[in-house]
């Protein structure tokens, strides 16, 4: 188990960042190491964002320092989805089979949590997002047939993309943890696009199935004052509530989404016109 922690930042403060500072500040890019349990601590809604990637043995969730909790889930609830190889996940001695694109919520107060792969050439992959939380909800395995999709965008417009809404209200409860996967059909690029904000809720972006030798392109800050992060596969961003987030790459790709913060409700956000953004 390994961890770092991150502050917030102001938005004004990030207007003077290098690129360096700013990569330093909301880049990701320490997850899927193989053998180990990877994790950034990040005071936007206290969210962690991390990866468990169990080879030859088991890797078991333990508790951190920062959350002061016997277990890791004592305060809090958990989110998982698998990029890799089949794999599975014990909750409290029972076992999920956790394939690639499928995710599993499991709830305040398990006390065990351990993550396998089912084949050590092709481990599993598990994309890690937790947040505070106040209810026991319930653990529940969500596959893409659960999951609720939307068609969105077009290839006109470079954005033709299936969200596949997995931990929301409409699939399973949860306190204020919500995550999906964004998958970009061939021929389009843009995701999230026109851009957003929802300043009652802080985000984070997973990019995975980018193709070697291509990119994502991640634009983040306020509307009228936006910043860019090259990113590569298996790399997450830290998106604050003040800022867009969105991205454009040199192929198609996937990319997990997870929000926390007061509010449960998907489509609150302040849109920003395509045109207003500098």
């Amino acid at each position: 188990m390994n961890y770092t922690k991150r502050y917030a930042s102001s938005p004004e403060t990030i207007k003077r960042y290098t690129t360096d500072e700013l990569r330093n500040e909301f880049l990701v890019d320490d997850l899927m190491i193989e053998g180990e349990i990877n994790m950034t601590y990040s005071h936007y809604d206290r969210y962690i964002v991390g990866s468990a990637v169990p080879v030859n043995s088991p890797l078991v969730l333990e508790t951190i320092d920062p959350l002061k909790s016997t277990y890791f889930l004592d305060r809090r609830e958990l989110g998982v989805i698998n990029v890799g190889g089949d794999g599975k996940i014990k909750v409290d001695g029972e076992v999920f089979a956790i394939n690639f694109k499928e995710a599993l919520y499991v709830g305040m107060g398990a006390k065990e949590v351990i993550f396998e792969s089912a084949d050590s050439a092709n481990p599993a992959l598990f994309y890690i997002n937790s947040a505070p939380a106040h209810t026991a909800f319930p653990t529940a395995k969500v596959d893409k047939e659960k999951a609720n999709q939307l068609e969105i965008g077009s290839l006109e417009t470079a954005n033709h993309r299936t969200v596949n809404q997995m931990i929301v209200g409409k699939v399973i409860p949860s306190c204020q943890l919500q995550m999906g996967i964004t998958e970009l059909k061939v021929g389009s690029t843009w995701n999230t696009m026109p851009a957003h904000v929802h300043d009652r809720r802080m985000e984070a972006y997973f990019y995975f199935d980018v193709p070697k030798d291509h990119a994502v392109c991640h634009f983040m800050g306020q509307p009228n004052e936006t910043r860019n992060l090259w990113m590569h596969n298996h790399q997450a961003v830290i998106s604050p509530p003040w800022s867009i987030h969105s991205g454009s790459g040199t192929s198609n790709y996937s990319f997990v989404w997870g929000m926390a913060g007061e509010n449960l409700d998907y489509n609150d956000m302040d849109t920003a016109k395509i045109t207003e953004l500098k």
